[in-house]
């Protein structure tokens, strides 16, 4: 199949011109046969009312001759018993009115204008010169001596009016319906223009440029709305991938360091062997490998908590919580009631232990942990007694691989993740996190109802 026959436009195009000849045929249709079933009725009006009356003369006893002097302008034909005809008017050469229900059209030649029973009939045959449809319906008489059959011709002027509208709808719906069909044909293509500006421009965007947005058409319509959305979705995946540039690059910086250290001690251990102590230099090369074992692990933990699908949650005690991930530590909890959320125990435990680890790495001398419930959050807290984190700092300090203290040495901080897999655990329970302040970093959940 052709490619053109494929588009939109054509197919609502063909789907217009199809139902609007349909629709308009139906109509005129309709209106044709209206138009010719009057005309019928009222020749059939006509008709029954000139057999009444011929009817009622011979029931007085008029004879069927005297007809030709009594009854003036209409069309009738008499039978007797028999059925010869006794009379009739106009006299016919060939064939006859007697026709129950059916329409005779009458030939010019057909009728004896010659015959002195003919100049009494009907005004519409006199000098015709063209065809005649007669409608003729058949009545008896009181005796039943007598069958009488009375005819009307169907008016010309409006069986030529309606021939001429047949004629014209006849030709003009397929025409109507061939208009409607391009103009639906233009209207679709001048909307999907926008579309089509709109599918050019995703299609040069590359992995590389997702500054890029499809044109606005600014009309408030759906297509606007479509656009809006997939501005909206190259801005997402413009910041994802942002991000993720970001976080490989951090990633590699952080696994270069160790591993550069790890490899140099390595190949000094190997190129002095009698000059270094074995042990401690296989001490240094263990702590860069559980530095990189940390490492690795949170990297991993990120991924999953980036892409990870639904979890099977449960109700989980965060006071449970709080008293596994502080076991211990040296560190004060404070649980008002027993607030419960829904969610992984495991990924909450995580959640505590990288916020009082980071709490203790800066603490002078306490580290506090608060839980209660307000107004259906789950509200976990944990302040320490530090210097604090600056205030230009704090809008950053849950993005990865920041450290405030750049001048401390690796060894005694962290990688930089444990706030940022804060964050995400919290974001994937459908709480936050956030610094209150300068050292109270807090947590909210949402609470479970266990009445």
């Amino acid at each position: 199949m052709p490619s053109f026959l494929r588009t939109t436009r054509f197919r609502v195009a063909v789907t217009a011109f199809a139902a609007s000849a349909a629709a308009l045929g139906a109509v005129s249709v309709w209106f044709v046969l209206q138009a010719q079933g009057r005309l019928e009725s009222a020749a059939t009006q006509l008709a029954d009312a000139h057999a009444d009356a011929i009817v009622q003369l011979l029931n007085t006893g008029a004879k069927p001759a005297d007809l030709t002097l009594l009854v003036r302008d209409s069309i009738y034909e008499v039978k007797d018993r028999t059925g010869k005809s006794v009379v009739s008017c106009p006299v016919l050469r060939e064939g006859t009115l007697a026709a129950y229900d059916v329409d005779v059209t009458l030939a010019p030649y057909q009728i004896d204008r010659a015959d002195q029973a003919s100049v009494g009939c009907a005004p519409e045959l006199r000098d015709v010169d063209e065809y005649v449809t007669v409608h003729v319906v058949h009545a008896n008489s009181g005796d039943s001596k007598y069958d009488v059959y009375a005819g009307a011709a169907i008016d010309t002027e409006g069986q030529a009016a309606v021939d001429s509208v047949r004629t014209v709808l006849t030709f003009g719906v397929p025409a109507v319906a061939l208009l409607i069909g391009v103009i639906a044909w233009l209207a679709v293509r001048r909307s999907l223009r926008p579309v089509e500006a709109i599918r050019g421009e995703v299609a040069e965007i590359g992995a590389h440029d997702l500054s890029r947005r499809v044109p606005d058409p600014r009309t408030g319509d759906e297509i606007a709305r479509l656009a809006g959305t997939m501005n909206t979705m190259l801005a997402r995946l413009d910041e994802a991938v942002t991000r993720q540039s970001r976080f490989t690059s951090d990633a590699s910086h952080e696994l270069r360091t160790p591993l550069a250290s790890l490899r140099t001690q390595l190949e000094v251990l190997l190129a002095h062997p009698d000059r270094l102590d074995w042990r401690h230099s296989c001490e240094n090369a263990l702590l860069d490998v559980t530095r990189l074992q940390d490492l690795v692990a949170d990297l991993v933990l990120l991924g999953k908590l980036d892409h990870a699908g639904p979890d099977r949650l449960e109700p989980v005690a965060l006071s449970e919580v709080v008293d596994a991930a502080v076991a211990g530590r040296a560190v004060d909890v404070e649980v008002r009631g027993t607030p419960v959320v829904r969610g992984h125990r495991s990924r909450l435990e995580r959640l505590v232990r990288n916020l009082v680890d980071n709490a203790r790495r800066h603490a002078v001398s306490w580290v506090a942990v608060e839980v209660s419930a307000v107004d259906g959050w789950v509200v976990l807290s944990v302040t320490d007694d530090g210097p604090g984190v600056p205030e230009a700092d704090r809008e950053r300090v849950f993005d990865r691989f920041v450290r405030l203290d750049d001048a401390r040495a690796r060894d005694d901080g962290g990688s930089g993740l444990g706030l940022a897999i804060v964050a995400d655990i919290a974001r994937a329970h459908g709480g936050t996190a956030a610094l209150e302040g300068a050292s109270r970093f807090v947590v909210r959940l949402p609470e479970l109802k266990t009445s």
